[in-house]
């Protein structure tokens, strides 16, 4: 795979990754933040105290039902990404993991360019009072990323207005699933990572 590999079409690689805040009584919480890289959308971000590897693949699940599977999926090497729950789902569903080299997040720099304009204009722009709120507000802040911010990259068209004008065949689950019983293969080894920079202006 070429190092500057980059998607043309929706549902060919999407990246996630999480980032970590806290509420006004200093409760921690985390969001796990999922992006399709050549539409630059961001089909979903959850909101909890706690990720573990299957609410992960609840939320890829979800988004899968309404856009069909993707291609490539790139993830670090934290432990609810580098458990079985995301491994099987991969499996099943014919999609290719690929991890990053540890304690290198520019491998993965569509999604991390834009968890710093996340930060930058919904995280530190708020002061959560409870779980509760701080989903609402993040929801808002994807709708409008997604539905109203213009960016560089998409010759200033929304991400959602790029999407439109580029429809994909949704990929559904394969009609010859795994079986449970049956051991998944080791994913797609990071031994040569992509370098997935960002475009300039909104990524």
């Amino acid at each position: 795979m070429a190092r500057s590999w980059c998607p043309i079409a929706a549902n060919q690689r999407w990246s996630l990754d999480f980032i970590e805040d806290c509420l006004a009584n200093g409760r921690r919480f985390r969001t796990a933040n999922l992006k399709d890289d050549c539409t630059r959308e961001c089909p979903a971000i959850v909101v909890d105290v706690s990720l573990p590897g299957q609410r992960v693949v609840g939320m890829l699940e979800d988004v899968a039902k309404v856009r069909g599977y993707p291609d490539m999926l790139v993830v670090d090497n934290g432990p609810e990404l580098r458990g079985r729950d995301l491994e099987r789902w991969a499996y099943e569903n014919g999609v290719k993991l690929f991890f990053i080299d540890p304690g290198k997040p520019m491998q993965n720099g569509s999604i991390e360019s834009f968890n710093g304009r996340f930060r930058e204009e919904c995280l530190d722009q708020s002061w959560f009072t409870s779980l509760p709120e701080a989903r609402r507000v993040i929801e808002a802040w994807r709708l409008d990323y997604n539905l109203h911010r213009p960016h560089t990259s998409l010759r200033m068209r929304t991400p959602a207005a790029f999407a439109a004008a580029r429809p994909f065949i949704k990929r559904q689950r394969p009609a010859t699933a795994a079986s449970d019983t049956a051991p998944p293969p080791e994913p797609v080894a990071a031994i040569s990572a992509p370098v997935l920079s960002s475009s300039s202006g909104f990524s």
